[in-house]
């Protein structure tokens, strides 16, 4: 390198004389910067190679000592960058520094999966483990569920006023409070017009998705409003099944509520124990700082969620399709109860190793 340097030092020497000091600093800065280039640009060169075959998916094309060197070439390279933004050097190197460093990042950093791996990954295991890492927080959003549920059966029975403020009033045609059983049993099997059964059952889960979401979104206020939530949601539904129990007909009612619901519920279960997840860590991080602890929170969260999108979808098939095809409460019974067995032995009986 010193070989390569003396013409252009002995160049630089024979003009200073006939330069301005501005000039001169110029000429000395470049002097700098081809010195430091010529210094570490071979091992910016073999980064960068190694990078680019990487991004290509030739990774297994790299050498033992390649794949040794990657680390220490990346850490040499942070240090060039450091160096050169702090000397000033020229903005083409400073660019083409930090261009090969966020390359290099997600080479060394990133994470490199295809959809198909990560999906193996998540349902192989990662969203069980994730459910079960809140079940302090599932059992309570279970009892404010319960609650609420309960909260609107005792509410109606008591005064039946209190239904026609908990059921909303496009649901009242029939479904009332002295209606026959003959009136009601008809909305539960057989065809039904536009306002019947079938609008009934799309806002049951159109409104169970929107109160999933919330649920989820309102756990930052350290779970109260998810609570509340939860509770708010599930005293219609207990007045609903009051009104049916008081006609006799709560078994063949829950039955057809089975089909979507122990689904589309177990959803809202789990999306109000995330919300209250992250409410509880906000709340009692613990030993952990906050932000540790929120963001490990996150993390499970998140996935609990994206299962519960998951479940939402399955929801609204089997309430678009075996609503309408399954007559028999017997079967309506064993389709719903039986799709909930296996969405309790996945999140607590499967448990596979980490790979």
């Amino acid at each position: 390198i010193e070989t390569r340097l003396r013409p252009v030092q002995a160049a630089n020497t024979t003009c200073q004389a006939a330069q301005s000091p501005g000039e001169q600093a110029v000429a000395a800065a470049a002097l700098r910067s081809d010195r430091f280039r010529l210094e570490r640009e071979g091992d910016w060169q073999r980064l960068d190679a190694m990078v680019t075959a990487m991004e290509k998916g030739k990774l297994r094309k790299l050498s033992d000592d390649d794949v040794l060197a990657l680390p220490v070439l990346y850490r040499n390279l942070l240090s060039s960058l450091s160096i050169a933004r702090e000397s000033s050097l020229d903005a083409g190197l400073i660019a083409y520094l930090e261009s090969l460093t966020l390359r290099a990042y997600f080479m060394v950093y990133g994470t490199r999966t295809s959809l198909g791996g990560w999906c193996r990954s998540f349902f192989g295991g990662g969203l069980s483990r994730a459910v079960r890492a809140i079940w302090p927080d599932l059992l309570v959003a279970l009892a404010a569920m319960v609650a609420g549920a309960v909260l609107g059966f005792f509410l109606v029975d008591a005064d039946t006023d209190w239904y026609f403020r908990l059921v909303p009033a496009q649901f009242s045609d029939v479904r009332v409070p002295g209606a026959s059983r003959e009136a009601l049993l008809s909305t539960l099997f057989g065809e039904t017009d536009g306002d019947g059964l079938g609008v009934f059952a799309a806002y049951l889960f159109s409104n169970n998705a929107q109160v999933a979401i919330m649920a989820f979104a309102l756990g930052f206020a350290f779970g109260v409003p998810s609570i509340l939530l939860l509770v708010y949601n599930m005293v219609g539904l207990g007045a609903m099944v009051w009104l049916f129990a008081s006609r006799g007909l709560a078994v063949e009612f829950i039955g057809w509520l089975s089909i979507h619901g122990t689904t589309e519920l177990l959803a809202i279960l789990l999306a109000g124990a995330a919300g209250l997840h992250i409410g509880r860590a906000l709340g009692f991080p613990g030993q952990r700082s906050h932000m540790v602890a929120l963001s490990q929170a996150g993390r499970t969260a998140a996935q609990v969620m994206a299962g519960v999108v998951v479940m939402l979808i399955c929801a609204g098939l089997l309430e678009g399709f075996g609503r309408q095809l399954i007559q028999s409460t017997a079967i309506r019974y064993a389709i719903g109860y039986g799709i909930l067995a296996l969405w309790l032995a996945y999140f607590f009986a499967f448990r596979p190793r980490r790979s």
